[in-house]
């Protein structure tokens, strides 16, 4: 059966990963995230010890600015040193076999699409909702990343005048659905938050309420300009969906049309700590058959 690489560059972690088109993972290697150099070896080293004849393609997810059409990684704030990094070149060159690009967030939307709980769906939205919130989009059974890879910033939206900082922006979305957000209530973390409020903490309680109606704001703008049929939520969303669904439904239909609103479903993420694996294998898989390869 052909097999596929998969690179997830993170600003702490990076893994190096071996599987098949059905989210099946051989053997995986990580390490942690250092200077430039000696990531990129390691990367390379992994790539070398995983490399055999059935691999056909490789994919890279990794944190924007990134240009996918080109395969260049191009200075993410978590990552120092990597400036102009032509990284699907550099993999190509080295393997002889096809490499492609994506952001995280594009490419953990594909992963949910390809093997987790938007599975059979043409049109979704995938959402972050963890140190930060960001969106990666599915539209007519296909990747969308827009015109230089900045489609789904959806953090950025103002919900509000004044308030929370995200994104660079008062009162965004990110400044109150992201961990960073809830973290400037200066009540505690969202997992210390949750804890509290499943104790019965009124505050905390409180809090989860207000998010799932800043949610359920930011949801709505989604839902009437995307009319998606599935929107999947990570992180935050996947462990405190109790606290935050009740006021987020209550917010979403109070804001959104009524038609689309009843043509989406909203869940949690299901790949949990596995989707940056599967996130970079999905970019691998998506991209070998987009040039008309057959698995």
């Amino acid at each position: 059966m052909k097999r596929f690489l998969g690179l997830d560059i993170g600003g702490t972690k990076c893994a190096v990963v071996k599987g098949d088109a059905e989210g099946h993972v051989d053997r995986e290697i990580k390490f942690e995230t250092t200077d430039f150099n000696a990531t990129l070896a390691g990367l390379l080293a992994a790539c070398d010890e995983l490399f055999d004849a059935t691999i056909v393609a490789i994919g890279v997810s990794c944190g924007g600015p990134l240009s996918s059409a080109r395969g260049v990684i191009m200075s993410p704030p978590n990552l120092p040193g990597w400036d102009d990094v032509h990284i699907v070149e550099i993999l190509e060159k080295r393997f002889g076999v096809p490499a492609f690009l994506k952001n995280d967030a594009d490419a953990c939307a594909i992963a949910e699409w390809k093997f987790g709980n938007a599975r059979g769906y043409k049109n979704a939205v995938f959402l972050t909702f963890g140190t930060g919130m960001g969106a990666g989009l599915i539209i007519n059974g296909a990747p969308y990343s827009g015109a230089n890879d900045m489609a789904g910033e959806v953090g950025h939206i103002r919900l509000r005048k004044n308030g929370h900082i995200g994104y660079g922006k008062r009162g965004s979305f990110e400044g109150y659905c992201s961990g960073g957000g809830i973290a400037q209530y200066g009540l505690g973390s969202a997992k210390e938050l949750a804890e509290r409020a499943r104790g019965g903490d009124k505050e905390a309680i409180r809090i989860f309420r207000k998010t799932g109606r800043h949610l359920g704001r930011g949801l709505a703008y989604i839902v009437d300009i995307l009319n998606p049929e599935v929107i999947v939520i990570g992180s935050i969303f996947t462990r405190a969906e109790d606290l935050i669904r009740p006021s987020m439904e209550r917010a979403l239909k109070k804001e959104a049309l009524s038609l689309s609103v009843d043509a989406v479903k909203i869940l949690p993420a299901a790949l949990g700590d596995s989707i940056g694996n599967l996130a970079a294998l999905g970019v691998a898989f998506n991209g070998y058959v987009s040039l008309g390869e057959k698995i």
